[in-house]
């Protein structure tokens, strides 16, 4: 990694945060032209990208964009696919769960709708590649403001160097303060839930099998990882979970049995525990002039039906899309009749996907028996209709609706 001084020269596009929408972005405009001045700046030093000990399921479109930006093979061997995923409903005091809905992992032949990658792997083989193809680091160094200008967007960063650059992508998380400070609004509510993130290692083997199993006071996802071991994504009401983090391993172990089961044996916990607040957030609007949203800082959603990265990834493949476009007809990056086209891609999209979680953490997390029967039931006819399971399985691999090349495999 190297960072370049302070120098004056105007930037086409600059992009607030180092994670993985941020990197994605700067990767696929540098590859797509690698005449394009790109700077990504982010308050985290280069290294702590290695440090994340978190795993993110990756669905098929978001695989094959990776790939056709070069970092897949660097990412593949340390990938699980998902071989199949199995969705229950039930009780944790009931002896047996019945399985309501099931779907296999193949989209197309070879082809698993997501795989799950450790974050360890991804970010840095991200950072090295937009690196290696000449995206400018200002690392660890923050943007405190900026100041719109008819022809660029003045940027001034924590360590007090200025510079300018025609756009500003504010990728700096679903708490995004340039987003406050561009004047977007946003529809948000909490959930009164957290999601407990870990790593466990069991007995047996899962053969790539995920788990979701609704409880009442929210799903519980077992998410295949390499070997023996599998990432947990468990929802808790805030106050159970923050007990829950906050308790001695034996405690934890003992009502993370009574949740996981004992299918794949002895159970024991790898990595650190995190509880992280739940929530919807969506950004009003995803463009100003010279400024645009990207990933959570547009939309925070539930975890539930795991699409919340892949949403990042399709923005960046929108965005890319449209500014390299752009670029080749000679337009300005920033003006609003180029960001606009972005908005209508994504806007939509991510309104409905807001909407379809809201709905379906409303819908299972509860413990009314009318609501179970009515939600049993219709996972239990979807189970039986193959053309409707298909459509699921499409949304979930990342091709439903009109895709961006880059999640077709396609170089933009």
């Amino acid at each position: 990694m190297k960072t370049k001084s302070a120098a004056q020269d105007m930037l086409d596009v600059a992009i607030a945060g180092g994670g993985y929408v941020g990197l994605s972005l700067a990767l696929a405009l540098k590859q797509a032209d690698p005449d394009l001045k790109v700077a990504v700046i982010d308050p985290k030093p280069g290294d702590a990208l290695a440090k994340d000990p978190r795993a993110s399921a990756i669905a098929a479109a978001a695989c094959r964009m990776l790939d056709r930006l070069g970092v897949w093979q660097d990412i593949a061997a340390e990938a699980q696919p998902i071989n199949e995923m199995i969705v229950t409903d039930s009780r944790l005091r009931d002896a047996v769960r019945p399985v309501f809905l099931t779907f296999g992992g193949d989209r197309e032949s070879g082809e698993p709708f997501a795989h799950m990658v450790p974050n360890a792997r991804m970010l840095p083989a991200l950072h090295e590649a937009a690196a290696a193809l000449g995206t400018e680091y200002l690392q660890p160094d923050g943007l405190h403001s900026f100041q719109v200008q008819p022809d660029c967007v003045v940027l001034h960063t924590d360590r007090g160097t200025e510079r300018r650059a025609r756009l500003l992508v504010a990728a700096d998380g679903v708490r995004s303060r340039l987003r406050d400070l561009a004047g977007i609004r946003t529809v948000h509510w909490a959930y009164g839930q957290s999601g407990i993130v870990t790593t466990v290692a069991h007995e047996r083997p899962h053969n790539g099998r995920a788990e979701e199993h609704f409880l009442p006071a929210g799903p519980f996802a077992i998410l295949p990882l390499k070997g023996n071991r599998s990432s947990l994504v468990w929802t808790e009401r805030t106050a159970d979970a923050e007990r829950l983090v906050r308790s001695d391993d034996f405690t934890f172990e003992l009502e993370l049995e009574r949740r996981f089961g004992h299918h794949l044996g002895k159970l024991h916990l790898t990595g650190p525990r995190h509880a992280y607040p739940l929530g919807l957030t969506l950004a009003r609007d995803f463009v100003r002039p010279r400024f645009a949203l990207a990933g959570d800082a547009a939309h925070g959603i539930h975890p539930i039906a795991g699409q919340g990265l892949n949403m990042g990834f399709k923005d960046v493949a929108a965005l890319a899309e449209v500014l390299v476009e752009a670029r080749r007809l000679g337009q300005d990056l920033g003006a609003m009749d180029v960001l606009e086209r972005y908005q209508r891609w994504r806007r939509f999209d991510t309104f409905q996907m807001g909407v379809v979680t809201d709905v379906l953490n409303r819908l299972f997390s509860n413990d009314v028996d009318l609501v179970r029967g009515v939600r049993d039931f219709g996972l239990g006819l979807v189970d039986r209709m193959p053309r409707l399971k298909t459509l699921f399985i499409r949304e979930a691999s990342g091709f439903a609706g009109p895709a961006p090349r880059l999640l077709a495999g396609e170089a933009i």
